[in-house]
């Protein structure tokens, strides 16, 4: 066992010298275009502007200032150096790690380059990348749900829609915790129609999936403009308000970023360290995983498959559901037609890039919910990029996720798979 288990590790941790040199080829691209697309184009007496205090505290920091170019050519240096090295021995197993690095020193020049001679607000930066992340980490752990139990759950963007609406018009009629309840009870009611058709009829699940998105967008709109925009009051369920956690949201930098936060950011990290250890240290988890691995072996065992797909997708749903209530109850307070905006499908994105794991589809969301804060902020800094271009910014990250720049994900061997007991 332990010699297989070696040789399992030592698969995983080979890298191919096709893409050791591609990985450093990409290094080396990146430093370059530091360089020629940063350096070059700034001034030496410009100077950037770090705001590193983003309100919600009383502990004010000071901003950071500081000479832009050279900032800009040390940035591109460690790029360069990490290329090099990439190119001459490889990182190994560290590649993909050594890849988040570099990107994360293209970022910074980005940032160092686009706020020469002006100031930007880094602090508020994270903290709105923080909040955007929610959805998208939220709608991942719901697909981690469904697809580890061996259902594809495509109709995650169709369920966060249909929440947002019901806790908008039932958050106006009763209170904002009654929305709350119908938001997440309306996502338990269309997984259990993903389930019956997936599960008990066998019909394909992408198009399962896909019927459930086009309903939700048609019912919401319809209703959206037959009662909401014509009777306000029902569009008015309020938000849940700001907590700031005591102690904590007084750290210097970080407390207002972290811990300055209505609930739906909370039970984000909450349920990221919950999900963890449901999936990958209960019995519950096991039986899961085994389901979506290999149904009939867990059949064998005596686990009974459905029942358990059954389950893992209404849990998925409820997930789904509580993720589409943060659109209005933890964000604008009303509800606009399609306000969802496909970040149901970045959400699924998000479990990808994360390996079908909680702590890695939260890592995920927060990168796509950075790009699409930086997005917004540099199209108020007027950085010389067209506004379109910033626009796209989050769905072009997710294409290169998807692309398979940092790797093929291990998805569940049975993942779509319907199955007949024998």
């Amino acid at each position: 066992m332990a010699q297989t288990s070696q040789i399992s590790r030592k698969q995983t941790d080979y890298i191919s010298p096709a893409r050791r040199t591609t990985m450093g080829v990409v290094f080396l691209v990146m430093a370059l275009t530091i360089w020629l697309g940063f350096v070059i184009s700034t001034t030496s007496e410009a100077l950037t502007t770090f705001v590193l205090y983003p309100g919600g505290s009383d502990v004010i920091v000071a901003d950071l200032v500081f000479a832009s170019r050279p900032i800009l050519n040390i940035l591109a240096f460690l790029c360069a150096g990490l290329g090099a090295y990439q190119l001459a021995k490889g990182f190994g197993k560290w590649t993909n790690t050594i890849l988040g690095v570099v990107a994360g020193l293209f970022i910074a020049a980005f940032l160092v380059w686009g706020s020469s001679g002006t100031s930007l607000n880094l602090a508020g930066l994270l903290k709105v990348a923080v909040v955007r992340a929610v959805p998208l980490t939220l709608g991942a752990f719901s697909g981690i749900f469904c697809e580890r139990s061996g259902v594809f759950n495509i109709a995650i963007e169709g369920m966060m829609l249909t929440a947002a609406f019901c806790a908008a018009l039932f958050g106006s009629l009763v209170n904002i915790w009654f929305g709350l309840f119908t938001a997440v009870l309306s996502g338990i009611l269309l997984a259990y129609v993903l389930a019956v058709l997936s599960i008990k009829y066998k019909v394909n699940q992408i198009i399962s999936g896909t019927v459930i998105n086009i309903f939700a967008t048609g019912i919401t709109s319809f209703l959206s403009a037959k009662f909401l925009q014509r009777h306000s009051e029902l569009n008015d369920s309020g938000r849940f308000t700001t907590w700031n956690i005591p102690g904590l949201s007084d750290i210097p930098f970080f407390g207002p970023v972290l811990f300055s936060h209505n609930m739906f950011i909370y039970a984000m990290f909450i349920f990221t360290a919950v999900l963890t250890v449901l999936f990958f240290y209960t019995r519950w988890g096991l039986r899961t995983r085994a389901v979506g691995e290999h149904p009939k072996a867990a059949d064998t065992l005596g686990i009974n498959v459905n029942r358990t797909r059954y389950i893992s997708v209404l849990i998925g749903g409820a997930m789904a559901g509580f993720a589409g209530a943060y659109f209005v109850l933890g964000s604008v307070g009303r509800f606009d037609e399609v306000m969802t905006a496909g970040r149901g499908f970045v959400g699924l994105a998000a479990m990808i890039f994360g390996n079908w794991n909680p702590i890695g589809s939260l890592g995920a969301g927060m990168l796509f919910g950075f790009a699409d804060s930086l997005a917004s902020k540099l199209a108020i800094l007027k950085v010389p990029i067209p506004n379109k271009f910033l626009e796209m910014a989050p769905y072009l990250v997710t294409m290169i996720v998807l692309a398979g720049v940092v790797g093929r994900g291990q998805p569940p061997a049975a993942g779509g798979q319907p199955y007949e007991k024998e």
